[in-house]
């Protein structure tokens, strides 16, 4: 079974491979007391990819290691510079199913295969305080780099590491870094050692030729090849509407690929970050039909709201729970009668599991990646339009303020109704609504700056308060089936009539509170 590691780590170059690497005197860094040699371990890792190298192009590393003391299967996601989270699993022959799983985004049905080997003499040192407590490891890695594919190269060097030991403080791997630079160690140029091998042994390409001729003919090409072999620099800044909705639309399909592997190990608000990216994604298809053609984009947001509704499953549930736990949490013990927080916690156990299983079944189907697939064709060659290419000040201005007239339309509509369930429907329709305006203003935010971001503020508070009343509807929904379930096996359904009660004020109260708010949003305007 696999396990996670937060792994905080800084690397430094070392001298060439056979020459020395010395540390400087590490028990003048602040809080160091000592420094205990640990020896020498020799470490044999092989790296895993697909042949065109999708998880290095995306910064994971998949290896089979053995040596030292966590043998077995790692895979490394990075979290932030410097950061990464380890993820391990048992020695075995073949990569671990559960690894697989976790890079499936990435490489879809794509073979892994062995791509670098690395073969490490590791001497280790480890900085303790004046307790003997851990603060920190430091590595001198004596690295040679085996191609497997690709290729046949190889290449050696050596580098310094040092890792901070488990809920250790951040802060001190810059108290070392200082001691380590007065020594004159620079940070490493690599991100890590497979990106180091696989650039230090990749097929160099042989140099183009001059024509025969004179000597100094033929250096005159060599020159000129060279030159126009530079590239050239490349300005991604936006500049027409359709530049914009694109940076768009690419960063929630790298937001939806990119969370895979944190919905699949259950990682808190994980679900719900993917679940906003698939619909910001389909709702920029639907306000921009005049930048993206929406007979491609059509079908495409078919199964983006598909997906959507699969991840809801389990959001909704969180979500649910959530509400009834807190709201049964505040009622007085003398209102709660029965085992009501026993029948919650039940209900809620065999609704979260069954999701899970089908989350997962969900995001190892056919259906799923060719979805991810799909996406990366349109975001390779978009389907634009022809006011794509115009001044995005008009374009896109112009579809926010569509977007905003239909929210207006919708909550004056449910203002008129009666409370009750079309009010309530009315008004899901509202917060629906409130949810593309936002997303809309989202993306034409880097082009139309402060009003956009304006009307982002104000969709997104319109969107919480409908979003409450919204919530109070489900509650609802909630209460009435378990104390349903309550009534049949013989117990007391007092406290869920309270709850109810308790919901149902909420939502009056937002009720209550909608025509003003809707009254100062639409005095701002939209864009």
């Amino acid at each position: 079974m696999a396990d996670t590691k937060r792994e905080i780590e800084r690397k430094y170059e070392g001298p060439p491979a056979g020459g020395d690497a010395p540390l400087p005197d590490l028990t003048s860094v602040p809080g160091v007391s000592g420094v205990i040699d640990k020896g020498v371990a020799e470490l044999d890792a092989t790296y895993y990819d697909t042949a065109d190298q999708r998880l290095a192009t995306a910064s994971l590393t998949l290896r089979r290691r053995t040596g030292g003391d966590d043998a077995g299967w790692h895979l490394k996601l990075p979290v932030s510079e410097g950061v990464r989270d380890e993820i391990r699993a048992p020695l075995s022959d073949t990569v671990p199913e559960d690894l697989t799983a976790l890079v499936r985004s990435r490489i879809r049905e794509a073979e892994l295969v062995p791509v670098v080997r690395l073969l490490s003499a590791r001497d280790i040192r480890h900085l303790v305080d004046a307790s003997g407590t851990l603060l920190a490891e430091v590595s001198v890695d004596r690295v040679r780099a085996e191609r497997l594919s690709g290729g046949a190269g190889s290449a050696e060097w050596t580098e310094i590491e040092v890792e901070l030991a488990d809920d250790g403080d951040p802060a001190f791997l810059d108290k070392v870094e200082k001691k380590l630079r007065k020594a004159g160690i620079k940070r490493s140029a690599s991100a890590s050692k497979l990106a180091k091998a696989l650039d230090d042994t990749a097929p160099r390409k042989p140099e183009k030729a001059g024509k025969p001729g004179k000597a100094g003919k033929v250096a005159d090409v060599s020159k000129a090849t060279t030159k126009a072999a530079k590239p050239e620099p490349v300005d991604s800044t936006p500049r027409t509407a359709g530049d914009h909705i694109l940076t768009y639309v690419r960063a929630q399909r790298d937001a939806i690929v990119e969370l895979d592997p944190a919905v699949r190990r259950d990682v808190p608000d994980s679900v719900h970050r993917m679940r906003v990216a698939t619909r910001r994604l389909r709702s920029t298809f639907r306000s921009y039909g005049k930048i993206l053609d929406r007979t491609v984009t059509d079908p495409i947001g078919v199964e983006l709201k598909w997906l959507a509704a699969e991840l809801g499953v389990d959001r909704d549930q969180e979500v649910l729970t959530e509400h009834l736990t807190t709201a049964l949490d505040d009622l007085p013990s003398d209102l709660v009668t029965g085992p009501v927080q026993a029948r919650l916690s039940t209900w809620s156990g065999a609704r979260r599991s069954g999701s899970r299983q089908h989350l997962i079944a969900v995001l190892d189907g056919k259906r799923y990646l060719d979805l991810l697939t799909t996406l990366d064709t349109l975001v390779a060659g978009p389907p634009l339009c022809e006011a794509a290419s115009k001044k995005p000040e008009k374009v896109i201005a112009k579809a926010v303020r569509k977007d905003f007239e239909k929210v207006a339309d919708l909550v004056g509509e449910a203002l008129e109704l009666l409370p009750g369930s079309e009010r309530d429907l009315a008004m899901h329709d509202a917060r629906k609504k409130a949810k593309r305006t936002r997303y809309a203003a989202e993306a034409a935010t880097p082009a139309l700056a402060d009003p956009a971001a304006d009307l982002v503020k104000s969709m997104k508070s319109l969107q919480t308060l409908l979003g409450d009343h919204q919530d109070s509807v489900m509650v609802r929904g909630a209460l009435r089936e378990l104390a349903t379930e309550a009534h049949a096996a013989g117990e007391n359904a007092f406290t869920y009539g309270v709850l109810y009660g308790r919901a149902e004020q909420r939502a009056a109260a937002v009720e209550a509170e909608l025509p003003g708010e809707w009254e100062a949003i639409e005095d701002k305007g939209a864009v």
